[in-house]
């Protein structure tokens, strides 16, 4: 790059970044102050009464408004900045009142803390507990899973001074706010900015319907879309294949370039891998899988349109002309790759910090239990996914996406990108099905959010330019446009209020659920969780130490969730880190509990090649001490098998163990 190409770049990140500083500072602030209005309301329960579900609409109706509102004065040309702020408040707006207001009179998120939002919970209490990066189960070990959302959200919890699992719904949900916003000043840089609040709009609504569960997934594909049409930018650049393409790339004649020559886009797209990185292995790999192809793709393009060329060249040569010059096949190859292996840097300098504690501690032991993350093949991951297909509002906006993208492969990089990321969906999906073959998967079931959000960004564009052309085939009747926006806003109400039906299973269960503080939301009687505080107390006395200086083997793994307690043994191997011996520490506790006396067990204990317990939480079950746990069943499904473990209350009949019966439960505390 030339001094005045990067005096370029800098004056664009410059002002992208400045523009998505304040685009967070206002869905920030949307999210505070929204979430602390619910609050303040003694609210009914979700499952229970319909009042939040009318709040909801009216909120949802005013989010609308406002980003209606900031397009109406985009495409006047007024009040650029207001409208700007408008859009922020009004994407961010939405997010909050859509999961804020469901959620209002429960403390928990959506799914509480059942199914996988359990680990995730206890991700991010043992990051709140601490900014150290440590596995969420096992101590003394790096954690396996990538921290960078979670890091975050334990610093909010400690500003906020909350504890992790109550931190988790008003960092979710701003999260998911901030994303929104930032791919909103994104997607400005790219288009018309009226089209972006549109195309954002469209996107984000998708995302928070089907993705919003897996919060630090849902930021992640609300991105995708932007930075895809940013990759493709910087690796398909056909304009520099010959001179001829000079005023296009930004050439003067002179020399001097007058953009920064798609390197900001390079920057752009490794800053998003290395955050993809840090927060979600799965979308980082589906991310890198399709840049990739994007690569490969651009390469081909750019020798086909370099032997095209030859030609025009012979004819010119022939005449007597002077040919124009023509990139070299070699240019045509290297030109994408050494983009996309800036963008592996920028990225691996990103991801590196919370990787490099797991890989190091790898290489002193490189025999991992390997893929039991990947053992899981429900029967949407047995199948091709097709919501163009499905006769629902959803399904119509995806119909609209795959003709525009069909139509406009040739035309549009927007469609090429966009059809692009489709094309690798459904080729991860396939070679997901094929990995079934060799005993794993590629988890292609949960890229269906993310096949939702691209086809809705590309609904968005279709039905834009699809409503102008039969605009202009109609000889530009009057009325029109109003005809156009009436069916764009009523199809969009009727989505977004439709959201929380769809979100209602993970809505009733964030009710049913007990809280850490021992109370569901519904106002019905609290299950078991409701002792957790009192044994938490007792641990604490009985130890003299802090719950992260502790480790305890129990089944009830919710504890673990709501105190930063290490575990002895995880939820589910599918979560455990493969530095943890899973299936061996399984096996090392049936072992002791068929053992005959405290002593055996002591000694066992401390021959164990593991860090032992301090403490042992069972369920009590007359002359024997129970717990839970689960075995990896993969290919069946579901793919985990539970069964109980009994130890003899005779193993712990010995002063150097403290037993105490709480509720359902028996806490055994080993006397150190």
């Amino acid at each position: 790059m030339t001094t005045s190409r990067g005096a370029r770049l800098v004056r664009q990140v410059r002002a992208g970044v400045g523009e998505a500083v304040l685009a967070t500072m206002v869905a920030v602030v949307v999210v505070a102050v929204g979430l602390v209005a619910f609050s303040l309301v003694q609210w009914p329960a979700f499952n229970s009464s319909n009042v939040v579900r009318a709040l909801t609409t009216v909120g949802q109706v005013a989010a609308v408004a406002l980003v209606a509102g900031s397009i109406a004065l985009l495409r006047l040309r007024r009040s650029r900045w207001l409208a700007k702020l408008l859009s922020w408040a009004g994407i961010s707006a939405f997010v909050t009142v859509t999961l804020g207001m469901p959620l209002a009179a429960t403390k928990l998120y959506l799914f509480g803390i059942s199914v996988d939002q359990e680990f995730r919970t206890e991700y991010l209490t043992r990051l709140t507990d601490s900014a150290a990066l440590r596995d969420m189960t096992y101590a003394d070990l790096p954690p396996y899973y990538p921290a960078g959302w979670f890091w975050f959200g334990g610093r909010v919890a400690n500003v906020l001074g909350m504890d992790g699992w109550e931190v988790f719904k008003p960092y979710a949900i701003g999260s998911i706010a901030v994303a929104a916003v930032v791919s909103l000043v994104l997607w400005t840089q790219l288009i018309r900015a009226d089209w972006a609040v549109g195309v954002t709009g469209a996107a984000t609504a998708v995302a928070v319907t089907y993705a919003a569960p897996e919060a630090y997934g849902a930021v992640i594909a609300i991105l995708l879309p932007p930075v895809l049409v940013l990759a493709w930018g910087a690796l398909y650049r056909p304009a520099e294949i010959t001179r001829r393409g000079a005023a296009q790339t930004g050439d003067a004649d002179d020399g001097s370039p007058r953009t920064a020559g798609g390197w900001g886009a390079v920057l752009g797209t490794g800053l998003f891998l290395g955050v993809a990185a840090a927060f979600y292995t799965l979308y980082f790999a589906f991310a890198v899988f399709t840049v990739v192809l994007m690569a490969v793709v651009a390469a081909g393009l750019g020798l086909r349109a370099r032997y095209a060329a030859r030609t025009p060249r012979r004819i010119a040569t022939h005449t007597g002309e002077s040919p124009e010059p023509v990139g070299s096949a070699g240019q045509a190859i290297g030109a994408p790759l050494l983009r996309l292996i800036v963008m592996g840097v920028i990225a691996a300098l990103i991801a590196l910090p919370v990787f490099l504690p797991f890989l190091a501690r790898m290489l002193d032991r490189p025999a991992l239990q390997s893929g039991g993350a990947f053992h899981y093949l429900p029967e949407a991951g047995s199948e091709l996914p097709l919501p163009m297909v499905h006769f629902s509002l959803l399904g119509a906006l995806c119909l609209i996406g795959v003709v525009w993208l069909v139509m406009r492969a040739s035309s549009s990089r927007r469609a090429q990108s966009l059809g692009l990321g489709v094309v690798a969906v459904y080729l991860w999906s396939l070679l997901s099905m094929l990995a079934t073959a060799a005993g794993s998967t590629l988890l292609s079931f949960r890229l269906e959010p993310v096949l939702l959000v691209l086809l809705a960004a590309a609904g968005g564009f279709g039905f834009v330019e699809g409503a102008r052309a039969v605009y202009q085939a109609l000889n530009e009747p009057a009325r029109f446009r109003w005809v156009a926006i009436v069916l764009a806003t009523a199809g969009a109400l009727a989505y977004c209020q439709d959201i929380p039906h769809v979100l209602g299973p993970e809505i009733t269960t964030a009710y049913t659920d007990t809280d850490g503080d021992g109370n569901r939301a519904d106002q019905r009687d609290p299950s078991a969780v409701k002792h957790y505080r009192d044994i938490d107390d007792r641990l604490r006395a009985q130890t003299g130490r802090e719950p992260s200086e502790n480790v305890v083997l129990t089944g009830d793994t919710t504890f673990l969730a709501y105190y930063p307690y290490f575990g002895f043994q995880g939820l589910t191997s599918h979560y455990a880190n493969p530095l943890a011996d899973y299936a061996a520490r399984s096996a090392e506790i049936e072992r002791w509990s068929e053992l005959d006396t405290p002593d055996e067990l002591l000694d066992a204990m401390a021959a164990a090649p593991w860090r032992a317990p301090d403490a042992f939480l069972f369920r009590s079950s007359g002359e024997e001490y129970t717990l839970r746990l689960a075995a990896d069943v993969y290919p069946n499904d579901p793919n985990v098998r539970r069964y109980t473990v009994a130890f003899p209350a005779k193993l712990f009949d010995d002063p150097r163990f403290t037993t105490t019966e709480i509720g359902p439960f028996t806490l055994v505390v080993l006397n150190r």
